[in-house]
Parts: C-alpha cells; sequence; structure tokens
C-alpha cells in the first residue's frame, strides 16, 4: 500500500492489517510500510489498544523464576533477580499474538485485536465531542474567577484577559454562560452586558465529561476481576473507596477486608490519585510488606479520579508488586457491595449532610474512635462474631498491627453507633 494516507486516522481495514502482521512476526516498520504509515503511528496504535489477557503470578518478571532458591519471594534485591525481557512483546511489533511460546509463557501477555481496537477508537471519538471537557472542581474553580467579575459589570472578554490562565477563550466562556454552566452560583446569560445571538443546541442539562485516560483500566476491569477470582477463589479481597460530606475535605479513604468484614479508613485532607497511593504505602507500612501481599491480594474499587493511578497502588515504593487492582463498572457500586453496607453503618455515627470536622472527626485518631466501635459490632451473615473477633481467631499477627496503629476493641456493652461519640 503506498504511503499516500499518513495523515489520515486508522481504519479497520488497516488495523485488520496490523493484527496480521504482528500474527506473522514483522516489525513495527514493516507493517507501517504495508499500510502507509509511519512507525510511530502502529507503534501508538499496538500499546494503546492492546489489551493485557495474563497476569505473572510472580511479584517480579524473574527470568530466572524455574530454578529459583528463594521459595518465588521476589524482591529487586535478590542476588539472583534476572529481569525478564521480550522483544516480541516489549519492543517490536508489540503484542504476542501466535507467538510460539505463548502456551508456555508465565510473564504477562498482551494481544491485539482489529475489531476491538476499532470499537475503542470510535468509542473514545464520540466521548471526545460529548459534554464540557469539565469536571466539578475545574467548574467550582471557574465560578470562583467568573460569576464575581460578571456581576461587577464586566465581560467574558475582560475575564479572559484579566485570567489568561483559565485556559479559555471569550467565545468558549460565552457558551458556558449560556449553557448554564455557573448557574449554582447564580449567574445566567442575561447577566452578561450583551447577551450572545448564537444559537446554541437544546439539551436538558450541562454534561461535564472531562476527557480521561482509560489506559488504567486494561486488565482491571470487573471482567477481569470475576475471572481472576474464578482462577483463584481463595484469594484474599479487600474492597476500596472514598467517604466525604463536603467537596473541600475531609475525605476518608476506606477499606474492607472480606474475609473479616473488618473496616479500615485514613483521614485525607485531599482526594488525590497521590493520597490514595499515600494510605495504600501506609497501610503496607502498618502490616508488614508479607503481611499485605497475603491479605491485600486483590483490591477492588471504582473509577473515581483518586484512583487512577493503578500502577503506583499496586507496586511499592522499591517497584515489587503488591497487589493486583480491578475496578467496578460505571455507576455499579453494587459490585462491591459489602463495602457500601459497612458505609450505611459508618454513617450511623458520620451522618451525611453533617460537618465532619464540627462534629469532631478532625484527625485519624478520632476516626480510629469511630473504627473501633463499628469494628466491635456483630455481624448477622458472621454468626453474631465481630470484626475483632474474626481476625483474632484467623490472624491475630494482623489484629496486633492494627491495634499498634490505635484501633482497639471495645466491649460489646460499649459500642456506640452515634455521633456524639465522637463529642
Amino acid at each position: 500500500m503506498a504511503a499516500t494516507n499518513r495523515n489520515r486516522h486508522l481504519c479497520l481495514e488497516e488495523r485488520k492489517l496490523i493484527e496480521k502482521g504482528i500474527e506473522s512476526g514483522s516489525m513495527k516498520t514493516a507493517i507501517a510500510r504495508t499500510i502507509g504509515k509511519d512507525n510511530s503511528t502502529v507503534g501508538k496504535e499496538i500499546a494503546l489498544h492492546r489489551a493485557q489477557v495474563f497476569r505473572c503470578r510472580l511479584l517480579l518478571e524473574c527470568s530466572a523464576y524455574k530454578h529459583c532458591l528463594h521459595g518465588r519471594a521476589c524482591h529487586l534485591d535478590c542476588v539472583d533477580y534476572q529481569p525478564f525481557r521480550c522483544t516480541r512483546r516489549d519492543r517490536s511489533p508489540g503484542a504476542c499474538n501466535s507467538c510460539p511460546e505463548y502456551r508456555s509463557c508465565r510473564f504477562d501477555k498482551f494481544k491485539y485485536e482489529a475489531h476491538q481496537a476499532q470499537l475503542a477508537y470510535e468509542k473514545r471519538l464520540v466521548e471526545s465531542r460529548q459534554g464540557l471537557n469539565l469536571d466539578e472542581k475545574d467548574v467550582e474553580r471557574l465560578a470562583g474567577l467568573v460569576v464575581p467579575a460578571i456581576k461587577r459589570g464586566l465581560s467574558p472578554y475582560h475575564v479572559v484577559e484579566n485570567h489568561p490562565d483559565i485556559g479559555l477563550c471569550e467565545k468558549t466562556l460565552y457558551t458556558y454562560i449560556a449553557q448554564g454552566v455557573f448557574r449554582p452560583w447564580g449567574l445566567i446569560d442575561l447577566d452578561l452586558r450583551q447577551k450572545t445571538g448564537r444559537k446554541l443546541p437544546k439539551q436538558a442539562q450541562v454534561l461535564y465529561k472531562k476527557r480521561e485516560d482509560r489506559q488504567y483500566l486494561k486488565g482491571r476491569t470487573y471482567a477481569d476481576y470475576l475471572s481472576s477470582v474464578q482462577e483463584e477463589p481463595d484469594v484474599s479481597i479487600v474492597q476500596m473507596d472514598t467517604v466525604y460530606n463536603d467537596p473541600g475535605g475531609p475525605y476518608l479513604q476506606t477499606f474492607l477486608m472480606l474475609d473479616y468484614d473488618f473496616l479500615f479508613a485514613f483521614f485525607h485532607k485531599e482526594r488525590t490519585a497521590n493520597a490514595m497511593v499515600e494510605g495504600i504505602n501506609l497501610l503496607e507500612d502498618i502490616l508488614g510488606l508479607d503481611l499485605f501481599i497475603q491479605q491485600v491480594a486483590l483490591l477492588l474499587t471504582d473509577r473515581g479520579s483518586e484512583f487512577q493511578n493503578a500502577e503506583a497502588m499496586e507496586n511499592t515504593r522499591s517497584g515489587l508488586t503488591r497487589t493486583r487492582v480491578f475496578y467496578c463498572d460505571p455507576m455499579a457500586s453494587g459490585q462491591k457491595g459489602s463495602l457500601e453496607k459497612r458505609h450505611t453503618e459508618l454513617r450511623y455515627i458520620l451522618p451525611k449532610g453533617t460537618d465532619l470536622l464540627r462534629l469532631g472527626l478532625k484527625d485519624q485518631q478520632a476516626l480510629n474512635l469511630v473504627l473501633s466501635h463499628v469494628n466491635s459490632t456483630p455481624r448477622e451473615k458472621r454468626h453474631g462474631k465481630t470484626p475483632f473477633e474474626l481476625m483474632r481467631f484467623f490472624r491475630s499477627d494482623m489484629l496486633e498491627a492494627f491495634a499498634a496503629f490505635g484501633i482497639r476493641e471495645i466491649p460489646r456493652e460499649q459500642v456506640i453507633l452515634k455521633p456524639y461519640l465522637l463529642k
């Protein structure tokens, strides 16, 4: 195929040729020459749309695993550690389709499928043209700049000129105002000195649709989670979420250890990906790496923006794999229903709509008190046993670790599940 379509998007037929090229073991250069594209285009296409179909069970991908003398307890300082490298998978062509070693290989495997790649491309193309490229935090920040200025009689032009850092042009700001983006702050298009004459498409409500990089979902969807549980039915699972009342915080990063129905949480002042990773790092520090790997083997959470740094959550600070992160389907909180049920119990003490700081939840110490009472409550589905009792029976070492952190068992007759606990 002649190189006459370099500036066009890839089509399904070209993706099929890419798939065939991978299956035949062709290099990216040869595939690019066949479809008339740059090498970088083919490389980016494969990297973007290949899907992980198998996850290595080792903590590190080590070429010496067959002859390991250390019980396959992988760590970066191991004298026998030999990083596994695969030219076909990691360099060119970049996927494992039809690899002769595919069946026997026990390392991470990736496949590129033309039809799935085309569907993903079409979906992303549609999503990129829907809604406003904002999330609610962006809107709050904009409102703080735009609304006071317009109320003072300034025009969108003045706002853009005075605040070039907002990253909007005058036309876009007019559109946002006309669509009612700032209506919750009392700003509508009638407040403008001169209304725009452009006709806007009718829509029922403003749609915030921040453009997202969904690469973190590859190999980590709820379907992947179910497959992993089916392969290892006895694996220890932890569900994770965030709880908060006010967009300004505080935020609780919650964990439910399903084996014991034990609720744990960290107190955060911000709801960011870095904060959530630090929470998991701290949980590892509390339990110790060996216990963490055993008891937090799978981590199931939702698709909130604060949980999108999957690799940092899965790996230790030194790069060792410590857990596997999976994500629920969109708008499917019931897929981690056990944690949602424990949140209901947490809300007996921390009701929705209340100011958590004024209520007395000011730090981790106050949160530990709440968790101590919640985990001292008998569970009907556990035949009247409390999470503390279950953990003491099965893993007393883990109970001691949490006690050292400040979560202690409360006598049953002294348990309080009311807001006045923090007074």
